[in-house]
């Protein structure tokens, strides 16, 4: 399929938030993403033309309503490369996703004494589901440290696996840092001592064709309102063995194959995983999300990506006592702490005077106590970049900033 050529202008044309004369300056894609017109209408068709639930019932509606659900996780399927439809569940996020591994395949393998590895960049969904199952089980979790450049300790990980090491969580892309993480050679690792890997793709999945085969990963989650995409719709991929091996999390219907009081059976791949009435219409606007950024080629976005973050970047670097956090960003986020005469500015002050000036950015510990505890700090603004960003935007971020400098 031939790809459409990336015009900044035409792109922010196709965002009503963007096209309706606002005057906000957007830059925190990386807590959510706003939504393009066709995910929008895609929305707005299934509630006034096909709104019915999915594999209930024998009309027409409900049958419409089941194929194109059924064709968004193909969709889906297609998009990260999996052996299988089976393999795509639908969540509410990445959130719920990590929480499904945990609650199920974690808790029924899990031992006293057994250890899952985790990075010390994660965020919060990425080690709380894990230390509340290994309080359930007797497990331990154990901190993978980051090197003094935000980076995944490669030769501590080395160490810290060994014969008990039964998981490994990473993310692909750190939220905070914008930190690609190693997640090819994670994988290696921790398949080579029998561990299975979890990556969070959370962010990750916006900047990377993922082709989960290649990777080799056991599971691979996402949540679709950081790709353009409504909140409350996600995505979780697991082998098709490990899935079909793992016990049920949810109870109720759609789960179910027959029920009685002396004992109930469970659906196949990928029913077992998908209790009650589904988030139909977050499912087929996901892939209306996928279908809208496949037009693009994604070299071309990175190198927008890219343009933007040198420019933010260079811009950055000449306000005496701002320090971008990590290396220099290769994703779409930029992190920094500011000091002036000395004495620390505080990120939330930072950010409402630019709230004031219509620029919003994100400030905060951004759910990564123990990467902010490590770094010795309380929290960053954060400035993260969407596909309809454009030079204007990072002028008037730079000039907002110099502006909110002289209050302070």
């Amino acid at each position: 399929m031939s790809k459409v050529h990336f015009d900044i202008q035409a792109i922010r044309q196709q965002f009503p938030f963007l096209s309706n004369d606002t005057s906000m300056v957007y830059l925190d894609s990386a807590a959510t993403t706003q939504k393009p017109k066709c995910v929008i209408d895609a929305i707005s068709h299934y509630y006034t033309k096909q709104n019915a639930n999915v594999h209930r019932g024998t009309h027409s509606l409900t049958a419409q309503a089941t194929t194109k659900f059924e064709q968004a996780r193909e969709c889906v399927q297609h998009f990260i490369n999996a052996h299988s439809s089976k393999e795509i569940i639908w969540t509410r996020g990445a959130t719920e996703a990590i929480n499904l591994i945990a609650q199920t395949y974690a808790r029924s393998t899990l031992q006293a004494g057994d250890e899952i590895l985790v990075g010390e960049m994660e965020h919060h969904a990425n080690i709380v589901p894990w230390q509340i199952v290994a309080e359930q089980t007797g497990a331990k979790v154990v901190k993978v440290p980051m090197t003094s450049n935000c980076q995944w300790d490669m030769q501590a990980y080395q160490t810290l696996l060994s014969a008990k090491t039964k998981i490994v969580a990473a993310a692909h892309i750190t939220n905070v840092t914008a930190t690609r993480q190693p997640i090819e050679k994670i994988i290696e690792l921790a398949h080579k001592i029998g561990a299975i890997a979890v990556i969070d793709g959370a962010q990750g999945i916006v900047h990377e064709s993922i082709d989960v085969q290649a990777l080799g990963c056991d599971f691979y989650i996402f949540s679709g309102h950081k790709l353009y995409a409504p909140t409350g719709v996600g995505v979780l991929y697991g082998k098709q063995s490990i899935l079909e091996s793992m016990p049920v999390w949810h109870g109720g219907g759609k789960m179910v194959e027959k029920v009685s009081f002396e004992q109930t059976s469970y659906s196949a791949l990928p029913g077992k995983f998908e209790a009650g009435t589904p988030n139909v219409a977050g499912a087929i606007a996901l892939a209306t999300a996928i279908e809208w950024l496949n037009q693009f080629d994604k070299q071309q976005i990175e190198a927008h990506y890219k343009q933007l973050l040198n420019q933010l970047v260079i811009g950055l670097n000449k306000i005496d006592g701002l320090r971008i956090v990590g290396l220099q960003p290769n994703a779409s986020v930029v992190s920094f702490t500011l000091q002036l005469d000395g004495e620390d500015i505080h990120h939330n002050d930072i950010a409402t005077l630019l709230d004031q000036q219509g620029i919003a950015v994100r400030s905060g510990h951004h759910c990564a106590h123990p990467l902010m505890d490590a770094l010795g700090i309380n929290g960053t603004v954060r400035v993260s970049l969407g596909i309809y960003n454009n030079d204007k935007d990072i002028d008037m971020l730079l000039v907002g900033l110099n502006k909110a400098i002289a209050l302070l």
